[in-house]
């Protein structure tokens, strides 16, 4: 991900916190059948490693379980809060014209080699997590346990879980940092005044600005 310095974003704490708040992920993985991509919800462990581990499951019929299990390096896709920036959010548009349109975006990518698992006990405990962390806000939460036991087991014979000690991870917010303090208010202006709830989100995470 190409990221100059005034968009990059380097504090870990920070970097986990969008992890965590990106309900789903892309693994990309590359084998001997090419690029592959799988959408998928994950787990962090903050504290296991020095980056961190994400933890998931594939279903065992997927092709890309293969590159997992060969060891190949992955890469975890985090896309946050994005948005369309138009020119006339821009004080500077009036003043001498020369902007362009562009997209401010938060992303987060992870790079590490994946170890595939299909044992039981540690499948479900990644599946219980999983699904406690999605159902935790519901009124009545929907806990794996509610299923048959036999049930369940069926299905865990269906998947492959893995583990993806994270080697190196790359930060991204481009905010609009490299514009001046007006451009910036001006962004923030503009999205969060848009119909739309994704503009309004990207509006909230706008910094206070920097001189260009």
């Amino acid at each position: 991900m190409y990221t100059p310095r005034a968009f990059a974003l380097d504090d870990l704490p920070e970097i986990h916190q969008l992890i965590q708040h990106t309900r789903l992920a892309q693994l990309v993985t590359f084998g001997e059948q090419g690029l592959q991509a799988s959408h998928l919800p994950l787990l962090l462990n903050p504290d296991e490693g020095p980056h961190g581990t994400l933890y998931g499951h594939l279903a065992k019929a997927n092709p890309q379980c293969k590159d997992l299990q060969d060891g190949s390096e992955a890469l975890v896709i985090f896309a946050g809060a994005d948005a369309y920036i138009s020119p006339s959010f821009y004080p500077a548009k009036a003043e001498h014209g020369k902007v362009v349109p562009t997209w401010n975006y938060i992303a987060v990518h992870a790079y590490g080699k994946p170890e595939a698992f299909t044992d039981a006990e540690r499948l479900l405990a990644v599946v219980t997590a999983l699904t406690d962390r999605h159902e935790g806000k519901r009124a009545q939460p929907w806990k794996v346990s509610d299923a048959p036991v036999n049930y369940i087991d069926t299905m865990l014979k269906a998947i492959v879980g893995f583990a993806l000690p994270i080697e190196r991870l790359v930060g991204k917010r481009k905010l609009g940092q490299n514009r001046s303090q007006a451009d910036i208010n001006g962004i923030r202006e503009g999205l969060a005044t848009s119909l739309d709830v994704r503009d309004q989100t990207l509006a909230r995470f706008m910094p206070q600005g920097v001189s260009k």
